[in-house]
């Protein structure tokens, strides 16, 4: 399997940023990591092995990220409205910077897909939602998409237009909202194990409904926890029923 590193010097974030990829052909698929971790977690936790086959038969060629979270809304020394501004600036690297990356590696016309578990599912919700027009479906697994369990409180515009829970109950631009219709991959699943929240994705999923958003809420059993046992069986999975 083909296995390429690469980094540069953000200027939406002021430091050097890497990425992995994995492939060489494929739909795009983009993963952001849970809590504070790098661009290799999903391949530490054998997730990348589980979407091998797919890696190898060109379905999917897989990007993945560092996060940020670690200097916004999990780190505890700062200041909540630094926090959010940091939030913002996450975004544009991804859509000003990695989708570049992307498309250069791929093709202008390869569909980008992201994904994510628990924190990473909120961020990949939102990254897609915020711009339907550079980032074409979601894959997000385990997640809570009210921001405000990670803001202790604090709450601004940048807090609500980066809390999908929120901004999509007001979202009344037919525009923005027929480009989110137009995708066929939209994907909200969880488990009902331990510390799974199925009730966040079942009120997630009202949300986009209400909105006549077609998308797929998937809650899966009670053996199902939120741990990697679980991700590594949803990804691959939906890798291959809906992309």
């Amino acid at each position: 399997m083909n296995r390429v590193i690469n980094s540069w010097y953000s200027q939406a974030l002021g430091k050097d940023m890497e990425i992995v990829m994995y492939g060489h052909f494929g739909k795009a698929l983009l993963m952001l990591p849970t809590a504070a971790a790098d661009y290799l977690e999903y391949e530490r936790f054998l997730l990348i092995d589980q979407l091998k086959p797919y890696i190898e038969a060109g379905k999917i060629k897989v990007f993945s990220i560092n996060s940020i979270n670690s200097e916004s809304w999990l780190n505890r020394q700062m200041m909540p409205h630094h926090k959010a501004i940091r939030q913002n600036s996450f975004n544009h690297y991804v859509y000003n910077e990695v989708v570049p990356y992307i498309k250069h590696n791929t093709s202008a016309d390869t569909p980008i897909i992201t994904t994510g578990a628990s924190l990473g599912a909120l961020h990949s919700m939102n990254l897609f939602l915020k711009r339907p027009d550079l980032i074409n479906g979601t894959i997000a697994m385990s997640g809570c998409y009210d921001l405000t369990s990670y803001t202790d409180g604090f709450w601004n515009d940048d807090v609500y237009f980066n809390s999908p829970e929120h901004y999509m109950q007001n979202m009344n631009d037919e525009n923005m909202l027929n480009q989110i219709r137009r995708s066929d991959t939209i994907v909200v699943a969880t488990g009902s194990g331990n510390y799974e929240t199925p009730e966040a994705s079942r009120r997630f999923s009202s949300i986009l409904g209400s909105k006549g958003i077609p998308h797929e809420l998937d809650i899966w059993g009670y053996d199902m926890p939120h741990d990697w046992d679980t991700w590594r069986k949803m990804l691959p999975y939906f890798v291959e029923t809906r992309m």
